[in-house]
């Protein structure tokens, strides 16, 4: 099995014999940061601390702990031409074997990190929707489709919470603050609908919305026939993913659209 397609939980569970892998310290530049985890086992491995020389030593350590062949506990690996790397920093690794404790400790762990990732709420799972989905679900983020035709919810693929809702705008008053909202439905007026409650919150962390120039328009003037300040437009993507690219394919716009999502979370928080 790939590693790459199975979660952490899932890993556990599928493995019994397993070291935890923990980065416990950094200094200077470092791959990745303090906190991150990998899990290895006896053939295969979750997650990365930073890939090169650096994984390969842990995973080594981490094998002689499994094989009962000695390994360190901690090791603390300068990040230079000693081991060919030239990020000039230094990590301290914690290795922990996944006893029935420590399976507990993580799962707690990983839970409390489920519970606060961040959450993009997308409004259609037409062909936009379906590939923004497969796109998010890559990402440390709880992803939400909302639809409302049965038919385009069976064809969702990606691991993702779905609810078919006649009327998804009334969703949106529920929403986390800090969120981000995607609307790509199949029908304008619902599309404008969902916007139009969406920027009538000033706490989302993204609203955006598919759609051309000519349908920007309408919606602005949708919005001033509503009474909304036009001020509220400013925190508007439309259309979702820019115009730089100008390539139309909904996995491309699904692209773009994760891009714009994950730097609006980053100037959010």
């Amino acid at each position: 099995m790939n590693f790459q397609q199975d979660s952490r939980e899932g890993f556990l569970a599928r493995e019994h014999r397993v070291v935890i892998v923990e980065i416990a310290a950094v200094t200077g530049s470092t791959p990745r940061d303090a906190g991150t985890l990998m899990l290895v086992a006896p053939t295969e491995i979750h997650g990365t601390i930073g890939g090169g020389p650096l994984e390969h030593v842990a995973i080594e350590n981490a094998r002689r702990m499994l094989a009962d062949a000695g390994g360190e506990a901690r090791l603390t690996i300068p990040l230079g031409p000693e081991i060919g790397e030239c990020c000039g920093g230094s990590v301290e690794l914690s290795f922990r074997i996944a006893d029935e404790d420590a399976r507990r400790t993580l799962e707690a762990r990983l839970a409390q990190e489920e519970r606060q990732r961040p959450q993009v709420w997308v409004f259609g799972a037409g062909h936009v929707g379906r590939a923004l989905a497969e796109a998010l679900t890559l990402l440390p983020l709880n992803v939400f489709v909302v639809e409302a035709r049965e038919s385009e919810l069976d064809q969702l693929t990606s691991q993702v919470h779905h609810r078919q809702d006649g009327t998804p705008e009334a969703l949106i008053a529920d929403i986390p603050a800090g969120s981000a909202v995607v609307v790509v439905t199949h029908d304008h007026a619902l599309d404008f609908r969902i916007g139009r409650q969406a920027l009538a919150r000033t706490d989302l962390a993204y609203v955006g919305m598919v759609g051309s120039r000519a349908k920007r328009d309408g919606f602005l003037r949708y919005l001033a026939e509503e009474g909304m300040d036009r001020t509220a437009t400013d925190r508007l993507s439309m259309p979702i993913g820019g115009t730089a690219v100008g390539d139309k394919r909904p996995e491309v716009i699904a692209a773009m659209t994760t891009a714009e999502v994950l730097l609006a979370f980053a100037a959010h928080s």
